[in-house]
């Protein structure tokens, strides 16, 4: 999700769904972002670092190790799903509601065959067919980016439900967002039936989700996650 602070969201009337989950699922209490603007968030959170990257440029290229490459030397399988992405292949900068910033997968040279492979529209979602690992990007309405948090809640309220039915009865679900506006707090919400409900507060970060990827599924320590703090005991 895109753009709004901790206190924008949690209380907020206008996202009853994800107060629910919030109150349901494991909540990071003083979860941060690392970065302004989008871009940077994003290939934190599949390459432990930034890059030097510092605007949301769409030329920009990244020559490092990330969660994808690193998936498929574990044979591992991980899909990722963009809402509003026209077609398999794309690289472009935009079209319609899809932004190339909010898609990290394409910016890392390595991973270039796997964005023609294993990066997705969002309507090829089959959430019955889950890989070990999946991302998914609302379009810049329902990532509340461009529209309300009422129509980015009700995103989440039509396809959270049918992910964790997907998941299974060890899966979680994660749900944060790129970077906040009147600070760089913002929400992460785990749910699943593999997650410990309850309410966190480390002093977690964007790498801090990374490595507790990383760690579900005994890869190597990217970058910056090598030093966070990691998640785990949000897992039963």
């Amino acid at each position: 999700m895109e753009n709004h602070s901790y206190g924008q969201i949690i209380g907020n009337p206008q996202a009853p769904y994800l107060n629910e989950l919030a109150h349901t699922g494991a909540l990071a209490t003083h979860y941060s972002a690392v970065a302004h603007p989008s871009l940077p968030n994003y290939l934190a959170l599949i390459g432990g670092g930034t890059f030097g990257v510092t605007s949301d440029c769409t030329s920009c290229r990244v020559d490092a190790p990330n969660l994808g490459s690193e998936m498929d030397r574990s044979y591992i399988g991980w899909s990722a799903f963009m809402e509003a992405q026209p077609k398999q292949c794309f690289f472009g900068a935009f079209s319609g509601r899809y932004a190339k910033k909010h898609n990290p997968w394409a910016y890392f040279d390595n991973l270039h065959r796997d964005v023609c492979l294993r990066v997705d529209p969002l309507t090829s979602l089959d959430d019955s067919k889950l890989t070990d690992f999946t991302w998914i990007t609302p379009d810049l309405c329902n990532d509340m980016h461009d529209c309300s948090v009422a129509t980015g809640d009700a995103f989440l309220r039509r396809t959270v439900p049918g992910l964790l039915r997907g998941l299974g009865p060890r899966g979680a679900l994660f749900i944060t967002f790129d970077e906040g506006t009147t600070n760089n707090r913002v929400v992460t919400i785990a749910a699943g039936d593999g997650v410990r409900p309850g309410t966190y507060a480390g002093p977690y970060t964007h790498y801090s989700l990374l490595r507790t990827i990383e760690e579900r599924f005994g890869l190597p320590l990217l970058g910056r996650s090598a030093s966070a703090a990691s998640m785990r005991a949000m897992f039963k």
